[in-house]
Order: structure tokens, then sequence, then C-alpha cells
């Protein structure tokens, strides 16, 4: 019986001082497929290094864009890897093992989260990081929304058990990239919100604040990480304040 074909799916806007190790960690699959988003720095010659298969484009939405790359892959299976993530040899024996005998159609991978050096395990989640994500999935169950961030999945097939094995997130480089990062993720929200109408009420996002951070900092061991969990969790809290206030407040 011949074995399933896998393909991983790297999505990359001008990502040259990432993007190597990347692919290198991904030499274990049968076919390496990278969409160039807008490049403008060296991120094509690194990526050509590695492979041919290169999907060049323009999207303004990250759905659209995860949709095409996708589609673009060969493979039965699909692994999607952002271009900061690397895949320890480990999970890399685990997933060709887990496509070749799995009676589902995909499977979440865990995620170990990274601060410059420092690993940070717990407290991730509420739409600022995430300690897993449905990362391995055959060809055509799985569908991006049509979102700037975070966009809604839509699944077509059932889902298997998570994997063991942990992928590692080099999320941030020191605390000012947090900052950035919420500032980047608010703005785009807020451009959601705005087009479909789900600016909602100072009231209710202030709840939230509240909610989430509860939930990184106490019900997913935040409290554990010191300083940076603190900040995770006030992160995730903001995340909708925020994205609420610039939908209200600020011009496109």
């Amino acid at each position: 019986m011949t074995a399933p074909k896998l393909s991983a799916l790297v999505v990359a806007h001008n990502e040259e001082d990432k993007l190597a190790e990347c692919l290198e960690r991904l030499r274990f699959t049968d076919e390496i497929v990278v969409v160039l988003d807008k490049c403008t720095d060296g991120t094509k010659e690194i990526a050509l290094k590695f492979t041919d298969r290169l999907l060049e484009g323009s999207w303004e939405i990250e759905g659209p864009r995860r949709n095409a790359g996708i589609e673009f892959c060969t493979g039965d299976w699909v692994l999607e890897v952002d271009a900061d993530e690397r895949v320890p040899e480990a999970l890399a024996k685990e997933i060709r093992q887990v496509i070749e005998t799995t009676p589902y159609d995909w499977h979440e991978i865990l995620v170990d989260n990274y601060i410059g050096d420092k690993l940070v395990r717990w407290g991730w989640g509420a739409s600022f990081g995430k300690a897993a994500y449905p990362g391995l999935f055959k060809k055509g169950v799985k569908t991006w929304g049509d979102q700037r961030l975070h966009p809604r999945l839509k699944w077509r097939g059932p889902k298997g058990p998570m994997l063991t094995n942990r992928l590692d997130h080099y999320v941030d480089r020191n605390v000012s990239d947090m900052i950035r990062r919420l500032d980047s993720y608010t703005t785009a929200r807020a451009k959601d919100m705005r087009e479909n109408g789900e600016v909602g009420t100072f009231v209710r996002h202030l709840v939230r604040f509240f909610s989430r951070f509860f939930k990184c900092y106490v019900r997913r061991k935040g409290y554990t990480e010191g300083g940076y969990g603190f900040l995770i969790a006030l992160f995730a809290g903001l995340y909708p304040l925020l994205s609420h206030l610039k939908a209200k407040l600020e011009d496109e």
C-alpha cells in the first residue's frame, strides 16, 4: 500500500530572517509549498533553496491566502506551519506515523511558545497565542473563512486525537514585540468588526476583558509563568476591548 503524500505549507510575508530554519525542518515531507505574500525582501530566494513550489500573490485577508496555499498543495495530507515555527524530529516522526495509520481526517498539534529563548508554556489562548492548533489535515477537509485575523474554520471530516509531540513556536523576541503584535492584531480585528457589523458595545467587551484575563491567567495557569504569564493574560483581555475601541474611534 502506497504511503500518503505529505505537503508542508508555509505562508510568508518578508520572513528572510526566519524562513530557512523553518524550511530546513520540513525536509521530512514530500513537498514544501511556500506562499509568498507581497514579499519585498529575500524571502523568495531563500524559499527557492528548498523548493520550486512557490505561489506568489497579494492578499489582504488571511483566510483566502491560506486557502490558496492549501489548494496549491498536491499532497494527500497538509501540514500548515508558520515561518516562525519549527518541527522537531520527534514530531516529524509522529506526523509520518499518524498519516499512515489514522482513521481520522484532521489532528491538532500541541505548541511550545518561546519569547526570545525562554519557553513560556502556560497561559496562551483567547486570540493572543496558541497552545495547540489544527495543523495536520487531509486536503479538502479544511477551509479558512474570510477574516483578516484568526479566520473561522470549516471542517468536512472527523477530528482525531491530539498529537503528543510539540511544535516549537518563536512567537515574540521580547515584550516590545508582544506589544507590537497586540497593536497589529487589534487593527486587523477592528477592520473585520466594522465590515461585518460586529462592533458591539463597550460594556460587552469590557466584560470580555475580565473573562479572558481570568481564562489565561488562572484556568490556563498563566500565573506559573511570572511576568510573561501576566502580560499574556493582560493582552488577551485587551484584544477584544482595543479592537472595539479602534473600530469605533479610528478611521480606516
